[in-house]
């Protein structure tokens, strides 16, 4: 809840935690999310403009890994907005100033109270973000959102973080412990009974994407997703051709939120494009 004052007047707004949370198949995410979250270690992003979903996205990840594996979780939220209760794993959830004083603090001494999985929230600076870099790379799995709109600009939003003296640095880092990023945006759905459904685009950790990041290559990055898809990989383009086709929302809906109208056009045609011209 947050009170405020306007034109004179009190006003509040509140936010209904849940406890019912949605799994994969409900949320109509893409299988690939289930292997994202049995990873036992590394970072994983889960990126969007604000009102795309990541929250409920990260929710179900976490509530199935709570289902499937036995383990310590520990979240630090701003502010909870799902309650997840213990199945096979035991959950410990952290709200900033109810339960610490800031997301510095939680970061600082959430290592030492033996998780395996920890939630970072939204990583808002480069003392955030590098924690949770510094978490994956002691042997937790650590999940985190960013603001930003694909899987390539995240890069670029993840070092505004930091000087360019130390560009190198997190490319090497992302390297060896970044495992997946999910960008997502919600489209309203035209199925009856579904009011929003996700677009979504996933990048895997490969060797071919290791080789990019490290090179500085982010341009390519998306041409890579697009050649990834036996490995579970698939860009915006191909997920908004997959919602029209399943009659999840309308073309005009999708080609607003396509990258591409042109991409988006020719692979409902069945003609995959790439920054390159023609994939296949």
């Amino acid at each position: 809840m947050n009170v405020f004052r306007q034109r004179g007047s009190i006003s509040m707004a509140a936010r209904r935690v849940l406890t019912d949370i949605p799994n994969f198949e409900q949320l109509h995410l893409p299988p690939v999310m289930s292997k994202i979250a049995e990873y036992a270690q590394g970072l994983i992003i889960l990126s969007g403009i604000t009102g795309s979903g990541k929250s409920t996205t990260l929710a179900a990840m976490l509530d199935h890994i709570n289902e499937t594996r036995r383990c310590h979780i520990v979240t630090i939220e701003d502010p909870i907005e799902y309650l997840l209760t213990d199945k096979k794993a035991f959950v410990n959830q952290r709200e900033i100033a109810i339960d610490v004083p800031s997301f510095k603090v939680a970061l600082k001494h959430v290592v030492r109270q033996d998780p395996d999985v920890i939630l970072v929230g939204e990583m808002r600076d480069d003392e955030t973000f590098a924690a949770g870099l510094t978490a994956a790379e002691t042997g937790h799995l650590v999940f985190g959102t960013l603001h930003s709109s694909s899987v390539a600009s995240t890069f670029g939003r993840i070092l505004e973080f930091f000087p360019p003296a130390r560009h190198e640095v997190v490319r090497t880092s992302l390297m060896f412990n970044l495992r997946a990023i999910v960008s997502q945006k919600l489209l309203p759905s035209i199925k009856e009974g579904i009011n929003l459904v996700p677009a979504t685009e996933v990048m895997l950790m490969t060797p071919i994407m290791r080789k990019l990041i490290k090179d500085g290559e982010d341009n390519k990055i998306t041409d890579a997703i697009r050649g990834g898809v036996e490995e579970g990989m698939h860009d915006f383009t191909e997920s908004l051709k997959n919602l029209v086709l399943n009659g999840f929302v309308e073309i005009k809906e999708a080609m607003e939120a396509a990258p591409n109208e042109e991409a988006l056009k020719m692979a409902l045609k069945g003609i995959r494009i790439g920054t390159h011209g023609i994939l296949g």
